[in-house]
């Protein structure tokens, strides 16, 4: 029999399936995953929570251990940035965005990067949480222009944008793929732009 070289990968590579947390404030962050990312609880207590919003058994999970610390500087140091959810259009999206702004949560970033339209949101620890939709509307047109396309590779942040103007784009009758040109285009910057992506220090 002949040798498989090619091991350097599964044949069939695992999915994705949660993210694990651990938290201090075990029912703040319960209570806010559920508000922004409809995640609800199949297991809470105290000392561990499973939450989903879809057919999985859980999607994100918080833990809390005896002799937990807060983090000492978390916006500047490493590990994960942020976790990212995406709606499957751009109305879904810019409803959640109208939804959780009435609700007085705002993001601290928003960035169109060319493969998603994109507001970044912190949750009470202050970890990042990302709300995305995809810029093409399909995952094979996004994945061949983050591959190929000469403008992501000058600018993969992306341009930023005041998610208001978007809103009133909206309003106004522009096209999701109109208001995702404009916005790569500059046309809908906010007033301020951040000096950088670090995740603003809550502690």
């Amino acid at each position: 029999m002949p040798e498989n070289k090619a091991t350097h990968w599964p044949a069939n590579p695992p999915k994705l399936h949660h993210t694990t947390f651990t938290t201090l404030r075990m029912a703040q962050m319960v209570e806010w995953y559920g508000l922004v990312c409809g995640l609800r609880p199949v297991f809470q207590s105290d000392e561990a929570s499973w939450l989903t919003n879809d057919e999985a058994n859980h999607r994100i999970a918080f833990l809390s251990p005896p002799g937990l610390k807060h983090p000492t500087d978390k916006g500047h140091e490493t590990g994960i940035h942020h976790t990212a959810f995406e709606f499957g259009t751009f109305d879904m999206w810019i409803n959640n965005y109208i939804r959780l702004r009435d609700h007085g949560i705002v993001p601290f970033l928003q960035l169109d990067h060319g493969i998603t339209m994109s507001v970044y949101y912190q949750d009470p620890d202050g970890n990042g949480v990302e709300i995305q939709v995809d810029g093409f509307g399909d995952w094979a047109d996004s994945s061949e222009w983050i591959a190929n396309a000469k403008e992501f590779a000058e600018n993969p942040i992306g341009t930023w944008f005041d998610p208001e103007k978007l809103v009133a784009a909206r309003e106004a009758g522009l096209s999701f793929q109109e208001i995702h040109e404009r916005t790569r285009a500059g046309e809908y910057l906010p007033e301020h732009i951040p000096e950088d992506i670090f995740l603003p220090e809550v502690w």
